[in-house]
């Protein structure tokens, strides 16, 4: 039987990445883009083909997605025995040093299992007993996932056994230290703006940018500066496979990507004073506070200057009981400052209100399904053209 070794360095090897619901397609154009194929999408991730030292790179790279799943192998179980016994034949002690630190994390449907911690368990003690057996020491083992992460997908009778190469999600970017209210996600940020269609060469104006992720992640992608360049800890350095001195010259080649100046004008503001102070000490941990103006005003007072552009905001949802109404004179307030101060751009909301949506009284050219955490939220994208007029509430069904 292939060594554990062998089974992660024999390309290609199954790669999948994961991501929020309705941001496959997304993530899917990353890869894309990256040179990698895309061999199959659906609703909550990619799948696609590489090494161990590919899955670096993504992990580096990707804007827009959660985690990279390296397939170690993949075999039949149909209890948690034949889990165990299959398990154990993997040749871990090529994969992980017996004074590390592993956890398990799962997905199981199987008629077997009633609680995926009890398949957890299997794979750990598989993991360790095999591990003490071959070279008389083991692991330990937890729920903490900053060290050596393991992830199992078992359906039915069919089962595979990942890397998780991430350890710790790759959906937060490094530099959000400060937050303000109910901050994006900067990888629901960073698909929010990919799904505009942003060519990063118009400007971009972000009314309403709270802690400011909408706009540090616009000018991180103008930039070309890689997600995970703020990051220190990935999972796949508690591999025994992980090259240090590879992995700093993927690094160097991300680095001399990176364009020193930017073409597209980038613009942030808020009425609030914290928000707008939040934004900006982002940005600098970002380290792209040049790029961006930032402002303290009220969105209606934003300058929108002359000249092609987009310009997105992110109002409050009304999630809560008796928000809604009060949120009304804003969206229309919104349908009011496009229709008024932004004729000749290119409009967007991200909204989690539907309802409140129909009072900006402006019909969507598009209407892109995307969540927020567990919320129903949609990315409205507007024609602003000259005499832009409000449409009646009924018919913008």
């Amino acid at each position: 039987m292939p060594s554990g070794t062998d089974m992660v360095l024999n390309e290609p090897a199954e790669i999948v990445i994961t991501c929020p619901p309705r941001q496959s397609w997304l993530v899917a154009q990353e890869v894309g883009e990256l040179g990698y194929p895309v061999l199959t999408e659906d609703h909550q991730s990619v799948t696609t083909s590489g090494s161990f030292e590919d899955c670096m790179k993504l992990n580096l790279e990707l804007r827009c997605a959660n985690r990279v799943l390296l397939n170690i192998m993949k075999f039949n179980a149909s209890d948690p025995d034949a889990l165990y016994k299959e398990i154990n034949k993997i040749a871990w002690e090529q994969l992980i040093s017996p004074d590390g630190y592993i956890c398990i994390n799962s997905f199981v449907k199987n008629d077997s299992i009633r609680d995926t911690r009890f398949a957890n368990l299997k794979v750990k003690d598989a993991i360790v007993d095999r591990m003490q057996e071959k070279i008389g020491r083991r692991p330990d083992a937890g729920s903490n996932v900053d060290r050596s992460v393991f992830f199992l997908h078992w359906v039915g009778d069919n089962c595979g056994i990942y890397i998780d190469t991430s350890g710790e999600t790759i959906s937060k970017h490094g530099y959000r230290r400060y937050s303000h209210k109910a901050p994006l996600l900067e990888s629901l940020a960073s698909g929010i703006l990919r799904a505009t269609a942003w060519d990063r060469k118009i400007m971009l104006i972000n009314p309403m940018c709270g802690s400011g992720t909408l706009a540090i992640e616009a000018a991180l992608w103008a930039q070309q500066s890689a997600p995970g360049l703020n990051r220190r800890n990935f999972g796949f350095m508690h591999i025994i496979l992980f090259n240090r001195m590879r992995w700093n010259e993927i690094r160097d080649e991300s680095l001399a990507r990176i364009i020193k100046s930017i073409s597209p004008r980038i613009i942030a503001t808020d009425i609030s004073a914290n928000a707008v102070e939040s934004a900006r000490k982002n940005a600098k941990i970002a380290g792209v506070d040049g790029f961006i103006e930032f402002r303290k005003c009220p969105f209606e007072k934003t300058p929108i200057p002359e000249g092609e552009g987009m310009v997105i905001l992110n109002p409050e949802y009304g999630v809560r009981l008796g928000e809604e109404e009060a949120l009304e004179a804003t969206y229309l307030a919104i349908g009011d400052f496009f229709k008024q101060k932004c004729q000749g751009k290119t409009g967007f909301i991200f909204t989690g209100n539907l309802n409140l949506a129909k009072k900006v009284g402006l019909k969507a050219k598009r209407k892109i399904e995307f969540l927020n955490g567990k919320i129903d939220c949609r990315l409205l994208e507007y024609e602003l053209y000259g005499g832009s007029k409000r449409i009646p509430v009924d018919q913008l069904q």
